[in-house]
């Protein structure tokens, strides 16, 4: 679930980043589509949600 909400999120990101002038359409499509880049985001992901996690239950909230 992690790898298709990793390629979701660059897809937006790139689409986001091309919109704004900041990469062009060719480097884009590259971040898009890379299989490398969707491991790093899902990896992200991941540490963002033990984080989320840990941060919970340091503070007692409801886990």
């Amino acid at each position: 679930m992690t790898a298709v909400i990793a390629r979701i999120l660059a897809r937006y990101v790139a689409g986001a980043l091309v919109a704004y002038g900041l990469v062009d359409a060719a480097t884009g499509s590259a971040l898009a589509l890379d299989p490398d880049i969707a491991l790093a985001l899902g990896a992200a992901l991941g540490v963002l949600a033990e984080g989320a996690y840990a941060f919970a239950r340091r503070f007692g909230w409801a886990t």
